[in-house]
């Protein structure tokens, strides 16, 4: 079996996607063979044919530069740039928990690394209609270690500490934090680094310059954040 890592953020457009296709290309590019997957993902545009480009899984297989085939990235694909469980309630096409276990469970039994993507942040619903499904769901199924993307900005300990403690309540387990688009020496996020460490208990992994294309961290510190798949 592979091992897993879920990476989820403080929020939309913190850079997650971005962040994932380096961690995966990282991997690919120390032999490792490494595999993606979404359990859902809005806002896709279609291609001529009218099928849809699953966007977050071209993007990732694009930056990796893996071999994995689109069609094993994700489970559902939706067109509406809303929340997962409302773009399935305008499409009629709900989540089903059983299909996305099945499918990252192929994947673990399939690949050395998989890495998993959360749609928006931590509290996502994934289905809300006559059933229940929260992005948290999947997580604690399989029992996955994430770790937390957040911009560097303004904002970050307030976001940051939100998100962990609401993993800690429902008993996921955070094993870092991953700023994106941070400045060396910029004062704000330096501090925020700082806070966030204090305030969280949990080490920054590491941070990932704007426009950077590699990530500043040893293959063997970046697997070691991974976890051994039971599932």
């Amino acid at each position: 079996m592979g091992k897993h890592l879920f990476i989820t953020g403080t929020g939309t457009e913190v850079g997650k996607t971005y962040i994932t296709g380096l961690i995966v290309k990282k991997l690919r590019e120390a032999g490792r063979h490494a595999a993606y997957y979404k359990a859902a993902m809005s806002g896709n545009a279609r291609r001529s044919d009218g099928s849809l480009i699953p966007g977050d899984a071209l993007q990732v297989k694009t930056r990796s530069g893996i071999a994995q085939p689109l069609e094993e990235m994700y489970s559902y694909a939706y067109e509406t740039a809303v929340s997962p469980h409302l773009a399935a309630r305008i499409e009629g096409n709900p989540v089903e928990l059983r299909r996305v276990l099945n499918d990252f469970d192929w994947l673990c039994r399939s690949y050395d690394y998989v890495t998993a993507e959360g749609s928006g942040g931590i509290l996502c619903p994934l289905r809300f209609d006559g059933q229940q499904i929260q992005l948290t769901d999947f997580i604690t199924a399989r029992n996955l270690p994430c770790l937390i993307v957040s911009d560097a900005r303004l904002g970050a300990i307030n976001a940051v500490v939100l998100t962990a403690e609401y993993m800690k309540r429902h008993g996921i387990h955070a094993r870092g934090i991953i700023f994106n688009r941070f400045e060396p020496g910029n004062i704000l996020h330096e501090d925020n680094l700082l806070m966030c460490e204090a305030l969280t208990g949990l080490q920054v992994a590491f941070c990932v310059q704007n426009g950077a294309t590699d990530l500043d961290i040893p293959p063997a510190i970046l697997e070691g954040l991974y976890a051994d798949s039971g599932g």
